[in-house]
């Protein structure tokens, strides 16, 4: 794959950053690297401009409510610019407060958070966490889909297709079975942990994606997975097994 090249753009890290979100990041960096494909990195934080004409893939990590609502003001003033990329097919990972962020709305005890509206989802905050592993099953990826998840809200997708189903854990609302959204090139999930080293199926869906976008194909070399898989395995056998 040598002379390809992708650009992450990781939004607001400097509030976007529970439970190891940025390890996302790294993640990608690598199995770019590992396959001779140039990848770049730039943090967009509070303030800044971002251009994603320049970007390939797109992370919005996890938040507090307070940093969650913070981020939406930003994001609000180039809500259109952002819904451009991604019915352009642009790719984004969202994880928890990034994942509620796509809809429509998250109604919390505090008051309504106004979402992007990027994704035809909305969150509304419910008696009690839901704290747990997770383990899913994913038409993304051959291997399970392991986590950690850790949220009061409680996402509905309506006629979306989910990121997989729950085969452990509570998923997006603890009811359906059903974890995450999948929409175009966009993943919503509230995996943390982080979670793609665990799952770099999931990792290397997001790179194809983003590299057929750009250049209009990608065959991605097999890489030595070894203990990424005894990692998602153990996870996997704990809870589900």
């Amino acid at each position: 794959m040598t002379g390809k090249k992708i650009t992450i753009g990781h939004l607001y890290p400097d509030l976007l950053n529970l439970y190891g979100d940025r390890g996302n990041i790294a993640c990608m960096m690598q199995r770019c690297i590992w396959r001779g494909i140039e990848a770049e990195t730039i943090e967009f934080n509070t303030g800044d401009a971002i251009d994603f004409t320049k970007l390939d893939i797109v992370l919005l990590g996890g938040g507090s409510d307070r940093e969650q609502a913070i981020v939406c003001r930003n994001l609000l003033e180039i809500q259109g610019l952002f819904k451009e990329y991604v019915e352009d097919n642009g790719v984004v990972i969202a994880v928890c407060g990034g994942y509620q962020l796509l809809g429509k709305y998250y109604k919390t005890n505090a008051g309504t958070i106004e979402g992007l509206d990027l994704v035809d989802i909305y969150t509304e905050q419910e008696e009690g966490r839901l704290i747990d592993n997770i383990v899913l099953q994913s038409d993304l990826a051959d291997m399970p889909v392991v986590g950690f998840e850790n949220h009061g809200g409680r996402t509905y997708i309506n006629d979306n297709k989910p990121f997989g189903r729950v085969l452990y854990g509570s998923g997006n609302d603890g009811k359906s079975g059903y974890e995450g959204v999948v929409y175009k090139n966009v993943i919503g999930t509230y995996l943390h942990g982080p979670l793609l080293p665990k799952n770099p199926q999931v990792c290397d869906y997001l790179i194809r994606k983003a590299l057929e976008r750009r250049y209009g194909e990608a065959e991605l070399e097999a890489l030595d997975d070894c203990l990424e898989k005894r990692a998602n395995a153990y996870i996997y056998n704990r809870f589900v097994k």
